[in-house]
């Protein structure tokens, strides 16, 4: 049984790595081990003294929204020695450490194997050379390793996405949006540089969310007069009326002979071939920078706590392994594949091999990437036909993404030859035959567009609504709808197919696009707008943290969500609050006698503010306001207390990076299943989401089956499992709840110091 772990960060920072050290230390502690943590990285392992000390429960109290690494990284050269490395042993040895967590990328973790696979001859080594080490060396026959990913280029395998990745790619994204208002009033066009030295995820990412009219990544095969293509599509669009151009490369972008490619003289091509005004932005390291956002926290603590999990609960399995999540779910792999893997990618990019290095991306990677080629065209590929017309709808409460959503599926679906018409305010505007026309490079510039710009509307059809519906479906010789919206507007596709017995034309394909923030939908794991309404609520949240050094105070901030309580207990979770008040748990009187004694004695061992989180429907009775007034009346002056309501800020502003390509993602399946639907002639209707990673589909049917029809929502909710993690990383953990791990391992290093080395 594992008693003593430490855990270090190291290389390039990232966001997110602060939140992993938390979860790391915290569930260590919470299960009786001791904890250290080493300072700037392999230098601190190697240096030892005061670089590797204990950490407490209240050591890692405020870093959850903290950028970089509070812990530190740095080069270290020595390491890569013998005499370095074995260094490094003796200092692991002193301390009692039996297992390292090292939060890192490729070289990091390459650095933790070889430690661990040259282990036994640095400890017989050393114990030959100090006897007063040889006990010691006797009990720890293996230094045990756990990887978590850490870099925002996201180019190690074994994980979908690493630490950091998700706030890099929203800082892109938002970079490029504000460009875009600059570069539309003076008709410019913009280069970025992003980072990507051997990888073009976010260079890809990026293109897809913003709409970017042409990339330069790694990963592509550019031809020997790549040039000329890029500056006839740009030209192409510029004369079909898009204002500005965007073209994102990464900074490992390559010619087709190998050399890399400098973003400057990308510019320079564009402005004499062209004769335009260009613009060269290089983001740097402004990319790694600032708070993680709410889904680098939320995967830090999984994988966090699941590299403690698994030293404790496999005490039979050699640890050498990096945890990542794959398809939704955390994995582990063992470190020599993920580093071998990772650098075959590397070489195959060098020598030319880039399908093969495609392939090994993954799936998910391969698909982004031909969506974004599709879409860099500057006009559909076909004129539209005469076959007839696909109607786009938005239902239900409106959510970030729903634009994003319309832009991917329409020009997916223009680029078949199919006319596309927007159905203004759901099925009311196929009522009243307001339908709008949607063109291609107007819809290129809807990808950040907050809301739906073809309106949405909760409405309730009456029996001669769908004689009106019947009548636009022939006037506008409607062949297949896609509804994109929340469980509103499931039940109206479902009331609408079971009218075909009435009407004819109601029996045409129908695609469903969930969107919705409170991610309570049958068939996806996450909706369209649910992870911009959750990083909403976090920022909220650290805002309110900001106010910590005022006085003692607990706050209830009550999030939307309905009956389900998903933004509840991810904000919980992302924002470090102590407890998550749930419809899927509810509350009692016994609950919330235990909570006000345990907010007392939280606020008398020093902590300064608590947060709850509450769904707006965890109870009937136990209202924001009722526990509020419990709490204050319970305080007894001793603290305060404050609510906050966040409303409909949760589902305002621009959708975030993940939010658009979630998006671009369902809307681009949607489309191309609905194509095939009319191609055969069916007449189904299908529910798509994103479950274990991919895109998927069922019947509406089947789909509306799985849910909880009493309280509206899915009756298997895969971030339950999650929920236990709340208390087990709470901010405000007593004192007295600490472990005497630490404790214990300070009073070994003591004695070792005392012998001398």
């Amino acid at each position: 049984m594992i008693k003593t772990l430490a855990v270090m960060t190291s290389g390039g920072d990232s966001p997110g790595m602060n939140a992993a050290v938390r979860a790391v230390v915290r569930r260590a502690l919470d299960r009786g081990m001791g904890v250290y943590g080493i300072y700037s990285g392999y230098d601190g392992l190697l240096r030892g003294a005061e670089l590797i000390k204990p950490l407490s429960w209240h050591d890692v109290g405020d870093v959850l929204q903290r950028g970089g690494t509070f812990l530190g990284t740095a080069r270290c050269e020595q390491f890569r020695s013998v005499e370095g490395r074995r260094r490094a042993v003796e200092n692991i040895l002193e301390r009692g450490i039996e297992a390292l967590v090292v939060i890192g990328g490729d070289g990091s973790l390459t650095g933790a194997l070889l430690l661990s696979t040259e282990w036994s001859e640095h400890t017989q080594t050393i114990a030959s050379l100090r006897p007063e080490l040889k006990e010691v060396v006797e009990r720890a026959p293996m230094l045990q390793v756990m990887g978590l990913p850490g870099s925002i280029d996201n180019d190690l395998c074994g994980t979908d996405m690493a630490i950091g990745v998700d706030t890099a790619l929203n800082h892109i994204v938002g970079a490029i949006d504000d460009l875009s208002s600059t570069a539309a009033s003076h008709q410019r066009t913009f280069i970025i540089e992003t980072m990507g030295r051997n990888c073009g995820y976010l260079s890809l990412a990026a293109t897809l969310a913003t709409g970017a009219s042409w990339m330069l990544i790694p990963e592509c095969c550019l031809e020997l007069h790549w040039h000329q293509r890029m500056v006839e599509c740009l030209d192409k669009a510029r004369k079909a009326g898009r204002r500005h151009q965007m073209v994102v490369i990464a900074e490992g972008a390559r010619h087709p002979d190998g050399l890399r490619m400098e973003s400057g003289e990308v510019g320079k091509i564009l402005h004499e071939k062209l004769g335009i005004e260009v613009r060269l932005t290089v983001l740097g390291h402004v990319q790694r920078g600032g708070p993680p956002s709410a889904f680098d926290r939320v995967l830090s603590a999984r994988l966090g706590v699941a590299a403690v999990d698994r030293l404790l609960d496999e005490p039979d399995v050699v640890h050498r392994h990096m945890v990542g999540v794959r398809k939704n779910r955390v994995v582990s792999t063992p470190l020599s594949e993920v580093i071998e893997k990772s650098r075959e990618i590397q070489t195959l990019i060098e020598s030319g091999d880039f399908a093969k290095a495609r392939e090994l991306r993954g799936e998910a990677f391969g698909t982004m990437l031909e969506l974004v080629e599709a879409l860099m065209a500057p006009c559909p590929s076909r004129e539209a036909g005469g076959e007839g017309s696909v109607v786009l709808m938005t239902g239900g409460a409106d959510s970030p993404g729903m634009n994003a959503a319309i832009s991917i599926a329409a020009r997916r679906l223009l680029d078949r030859g199919v006319q596309v018409l927007g159905s203004r305010d759901e099925f009311s505007g196929l009522v009243h035959g307001d339908l709008r026309v949607l063109e291609w490079n107007d819809l290129a510039g809807w990808m950040g567009r907050p809301s739906s710009d073809i309106g949405t509307a909760r409405s309730s059809q009456v029996l001669e609504d769908f004689g009106k519906i019947a009548a636009n479906i022939r006037r506008f010789n409607v062949k297949g709808i896609i509804a994109i919206g929340g469980l509103d507007t499931y039940r109206h596709i479902q009331r609408l197919a079971e009218m075909r017995a009435q009407f004819a034309e109601f029996n045409i394909p129908v695609v469903l696009v969930p969107a919705s923030i409170d991610n309570n939908l049958p068939g996806s794991d996450l909706c369209i707008g649910s992870d911009t309404a959750l990083n909403n609520i976090v920022d909220a949240v650290d805002k309110i943290r900001d106010t910590a050094g005022a006085t003692r105070r607990a706050f209830i901030v009550e999030t939307m969500g309905k009956q389900c309580g998903f933004l509840a207990a991810m904000a919980a979770l992302a924002a470090g609050a102590d407890k998550a008040y749930l419809p899927e748990t509810g509350m009692s009187l016994a609950e919330l006698n235990r909570d006000v004694s345990e907010l007392r004695k939280s606020f008398e061992s020093g902590n300064r503010m608590v947060i709850y989180m509450r769904n707006e429907d965890a109870s009937r009775h136990y209202t924001t306001d009722f526990l509020r007034r419990l709490l204050e009346e319970e305080s007894k002056d001793e603290f305060e207390v404050r609510s906050v309501v966040l409303g409909h800020v949760q589902r305002g502003g621009s959708p975030t990076a993940f939010d658009r390509i979630l998006a671009g993602r369902i809307g681009a399946g949607a489309a191309g299943a609905l194509l095939e639907l009319m191609k055969n002639g069916s007449d189904e209707v299908l529910a798509f989401g994103l479950q274990d990673g991919a895109v998927a589909s069922c019947p509406l049917s089947e789909a509306l089956d799985r849910m909880d029809a009493a309280h509206g929502r899915p009756r298997e909710q895969w971030f339950m499992d999650l929920c236990a993690f709340i208390p087990s990383l709470a901010k405000s953990r007593p004192c007295c709840r600490e472990t005497t791990g630490s404790a214990n391992s300070q009073t070994s290093a003591a004695k070792l110091s005392a012998a001398g080395r």
